[in-house]
């Protein structure tokens, strides 16, 4: 039998477990998983000694198109993204102007054809604006989400009281996405800090009470509601047991950073280029999220890249912009973590692959099986590599584990069964397309 492209002699990790398989794809959907020896494809790739996964999906992402095209755009980022192993991203709404309508919706789905490198899924901003219009907004064509500010967003993409975040709750039925640290305990701390503090006041200007109060308030109106809600970055450890109670109408994200860097000595090593939100935490909360990833409680594990220009970043606390890249290096460092023994290469494709196609309801990723999407990431689990700043594919050209050396390394990435990066390479022209949702 003859296929576009076979897969021989990887290591595959199904949903039912590992084992050696010889992969077909036609069509850009997977054909089989058992190809013969006797048949032949357009392309054939040899993964002796790779691992075979189910293409990685980084479902929280800001390319900032249209925007700054000197710090990230879609071209960059879903470059970025193919050189890091990730086959489809989700792009937040906190671009200029704002994905907050239909218009705009159309104006990236055309864009994305043009220029992205892998698939994209797009997050839809509630404004109070748009609020009637979100039960529709959501059922457009590769939407993802509606993303809720409830704090740390400008203009109309902020809705911080329980009024305004109930009536997005009433407006349509898929899983609402929140950034859910409390806007009025911010505001209420904000003057008692002062420019040229410590960057390491970031996590304590924005407390455990800011995060884990925001995160109260969602549930109780997700329960009075029905309608689930994701929370965002969750970041720690008195909203990781709390949320463990609420999982009839709760998922969960954790960032790659709150896995692996830890507070204070991050802030003394990287200044501002610790600085995000929710902030990185201490010891406490970082062995509270690698708990919650090992009980279960965990659904997803994102980056939230979030680049912004390195000499931004360079100055004095609060000024600097909150933010860091991540979409290129969460895989080498998730793949760190596997081989350190944090978590199985198994749990890994859970939480970047089949947990992203279940929270957000991806109808043909997240899982190797015929008839899905053909998305691969092609792992070496005993490659040695320094992540650094000059691989990193994104304009504003940093990463904050710039020097880190890590154990696993992507070796190809593959989109609906087209090759888009091979051996630290991009190749050919962007066949990126939106990804479909369940509605």
């Amino acid at each position: 039998m003859h296929y576009d492209l076979i897969i021989r002699n990887g290591r595959c990790v199904f949903p039912w477990g590992e084992a050696e398989a010889d992969l077909g794809v036609r069509d850009g959907r997977i054909a089989s998983l058992s190809v013969s020896k006797d048949d032949d494809a357009d392309r054939v790739i040899d993964a002796t000694g790779l691992h075979v996964l189910p293409g990685l999906i980084d479902s929280h992402v800001h390319l900032r198109d249209p925007g700054n095209a000197a710090v990230e755009t879609l071209e960059t980022g879903t470059r970025a993204a193919a050189l890091g192993g990730v086959t489809t991203v989700f792009d937040m709404p906190n671009t200029s102007p704002s994905v907050t309508d239909k218009a705009m919706l159309d104006w990236k789905r055309e864009h994305i054809s043009k220029v992205a490198h892998v698939d994209v899924g797009m997050y839809i901003g509630a404004t109070r604006e748009n609020t009637p219009d979100l039960a529709m907004l959501e059922q457009q064509p590769g939407v993802c989400a509606i993303k809720v500010f409830a704090g740390s967003s400008t203009g109309n993409l902020m809705i911080e009281d329980d009024e305004g975040i109930e009536a997005v709750m009433r407006s349509g039925h898929r899983r609402v996405c929140f950034h859910s640290e409390d806007e009025y305990r911010l505001q209420e701390r904000k003057p008692m800090f002062h420019e040229g503090q410590p960057y390491a006041t970031h996590s304590i200007w924005r407390d455990v009470e800011c995060a884990f109060l925001g995160t109260r308030r969602i549930m109780a109106i997700a329960r009075k509601t029905g309608r689930p809600a994701h929370i965002l970055h969750t970041s720690t450890a008195e909203e990781l047991e709390y949320l463990a109670g609420f999982r009839d109408v709760s998922t969960v994200e954790v960032l790659v950073n709150h896995l692996t860097q830890v507070g204070p000595e991050c802030y003394e090593k990287l200044g501002g280029l610790a600085v995000m939100n929710p902030p990185l935490r201490d010891q406490y909360h970082y062995e509270a999220s690698w708990k919650a990833i090992q009980d279960g409680r965990v659904d997803v594990v994102s980056s939230d890249h979030a680049p912004h220009p390195l000499e931004a970043k360079k100055r004095p606390w609060p000024n600097c912009p909150a933010g860091l890249t991540g979409v290129q290096t969460i895989v080498p460092v998730m793949l760190d973590h596997v081989n350190a023994g944090r978590l199985s290469l198994s749990r890994l494709v859970d939480l970047m692959a089949a947990g992203p196609a279940r929270v957000y309801g991806l109808q043909t990723k997240g899982r190797m099986a015929v008839g899905f999407d053909a998305d691969f990431t092609l792992v070496d689990m005993k490659a040695q590599r320094e992540i650094t700043n000059n691989w990193i594919a994104s304009p504003a050209g940093w990463t904050p584990f710039d020097g880190t050396q890590v154990t696993g390394w992507p070796m190809a990435t593959i989109v609906r069964g087209t090759v888009v990066m091979q051996d630290d390479e991009v190749i050919g022209n962007a066949t990126g397309r939106f990804a479909k949702f369940a509605p």
